[in-house]
């Protein structure tokens, strides 16, 4: 599971690259599908990530950044950074004893709804990787290759 996370965060990575080859306009227009726009979808994607995590840990979770607190692939990147210090530090002290713990929460419909730890970090992985999806066709509606979204050759696996 671990290397799907890091998986994530290189293709994340790899999308904000992407996006400093991208005029700004294009980045924050609004578009159909996803949460919006590009920026913001990769908001979407660190936020959903933090959130679940701090909830696992049985942390307060912050507000979500709306859209106008962060209008530049800098300031993503900074959000990502801020994050990713407690994301990461959780994601390797994973252990198998973790898989079957059991978290409370209350559902949109105000619902208890218990959840299994391994399956919170599954969605979470699932999440980024159906939102990358997003980002690529958006990136070939405006004529640009998408960053690759191949595991493989990545170095993931090498010793």
């Amino acid at each position: 599971m671990q290397k799907l996370f890091e998986y994530n965060w290189q293709v994340r990575e790899d999308w904000f690259k992407w996006c400093k080859a991208v005029p700004e306009e294009e980045l924050v227009k609004e578009r159909t599908g996803g949460v919006g726009s590009i920026l913001f979808t990769l908001v979407h994607i660190i936020d959903v990530e933090y959130s679940w995590i701090l909830e696992l840990q049985g942390k307060e979770v912050p507000p979500a950044p709306n859209s106008e607190e962060i209008k530049s692939v800098d300031k993503v990147r900074e959000f990502s950074a801020q994050c990713h210090e407690e994301v990461n530090a959780f994601v390797t002290s994973w252990t198998s004893e973790l898989e079957e713990k059991v978290l409370e929460e209350t559902n949109s419909s105000g619902e208890i709804e218990r959840l299994k730890y391994g399956e919170v970090m599954r969605h979470v992985i699932a999440h980024e990787i159906h939102h990358i999806g997003q980002l690529s066709i958006w990136s070939r509606e405006m004529n640009r290759q998408p960053v690759t979204a191949n595991l493989i050759r990545r170095g993931l696996f090498e010793n």
